[in-house]
């Protein structure tokens, strides 16, 4: 398989050497693009010195900071302009550890159309964070199963290994979520298709360089979109029933 891993940037100088040298050691056959919002700290610039010295690194500048989601989209078309077979989406904090992607790859090639790396399923875990962290978290990911009904214990994930085929098939350009309602957004469409999904635990660190881009913004939008999203399948289930007993 021809592997892209897509990794965003924004003001993660102090972070995305670390991240990258432990890729190239973990995964060397992977291929890396990094997706830069035009960063203040010279993060692209960086990211470029890297490029000109690995000829399997890549570097998409972008005019500003327009979301998560708009990163993993332009990166997601870059890939498959490019026909690579599976395309990665991590973090640049180190908090996915790149030591963890061949088993999420490895959930690939067994026939997953998309590999999630799981904080919440037996073998996963967290470190560094308080327990107010992992409850919000714990709670943030039953919430989005229960109003969609999804059967993922690590609904709001963002270590991610998609066939090139899923990401076709869930058209996800049309994908307007911005924040990390994105990687929720990605996930419903994915079990929508009815696409197979497995689970990968992994161990997820908290960062310990440059500042977190969460924000009250980010949580409002994810929330907002949640709820809309299952208040609506909920109403098209109750037509369809409505219908049915009318006929």
């Amino acid at each position: 398989m021809r592997v892209l891993t897509i990794i965003p940037t924004y003001d993660e100088k102090l972070s995305l050497p670390t991240t990258l040298s432990r890729l190239r050691a973990s995964v060397p056959e992977t291929d890396v693009l990094i997706v830069d919002d035009n960063s203040p700290d010279g993060t692209g610039v960086m990211a470029d010195g890297y490029a000109a010295e690995d000829a399997q690194v890549h570097v998409l500048h972008r005019k500003g900071k327009e979301g998560l989601g708009a990163a993993y989209r332009a990166g997601f078309a870059w890939g498959l302009e490019r026909n690579y077979d599976v395309l990665v989406e991590m973090d640049a904090d180190g908090s996915h550890r790149p030591e963890d992607l061949p088993r999420l790859l490895a959930a690939v090639e067994d026939g997953a159309d998309l590999a999630v790396g799981s904080r919440w399923v037996p073998g996963g875990s967290v470190v560094n964070w308080p327990l107010q962290r992992k409850v919000i978290s714990r709670g943030g990911s039953f919430y989005v199963r229960t109003m969609l009904g999804l059967p993922y214990r690590d609904a709001t994930a963002g270590f991610k290994a998609f066939r090139a085929s899923t990401l076709r098939r869930i058209d996800y350009a049309s994908v307007q979520s911005a924040g990390y309602v994105f990687q929720v957004d990605l996930l419903w469409r994915t079990h929508l298709a009815g696409l197979r999904v497995v689970e990968v635990p992994i161990t997820f660190v908290e960062r310990v360089a440059g500042d977190s881009k969460m924000s009250g913004a980010i949580v409002a939008e994810a929330m907002q979109r949640v709820t809309l999203w299952g208040l609506s399948a909920r109403a098209r289930v109750l037509k369809n029933v409505a219908t049915s007993v009318k006929r």
